[in-house]
């Protein structure tokens, strides 16, 4: 068998079965990972610090999408989360469930 092949099957099924990686790229098209780090705090807090406050429950997922989608403010300091308007609710969801999985 082909090294190369092998290797770049081993990627496709690690880039995409990877909970890290699953939605990354959407939230770096939509522009969060400007101010939300993985790991680390940036502007607003790191996506696994979301994840630890919040669980991984419907409710919370919901109420994610409604934070992305509009915004909020004195829920981790005094910098707000402005209205991201430009991301769909099918593409909030992702991204809500993306950053739940994150603990």
């Amino acid at each position: 068998m082909n090294p190369k092949l092998i290797w770049a099957a081993a990627t496709t099924c690690v880039l995409f079965t990877s909970p890290v990686w699953a939605d990354q790229a959407l939230a770096a098209s939509k522009a969060c990972m400007a101010c939300h780090g993985i790991d680390k705090k940036i502007v607003g807090p790191a996506y696994k610090d979301i994840a630890s406050k919040y669980g991984n429950s419907k409710a919370s997922e919901a109420y994610l999408v409604t934070k992305i989608r509009k915004g909020s403010s004195q829920v981790w300091g005094p910098v707000p989360m402005p209205a991201n308007a430009h991301v769909s609710e099918a593409d909030a969801q992702k991204l809500a469930a993306w950053v739940l999985s994150l603990k």
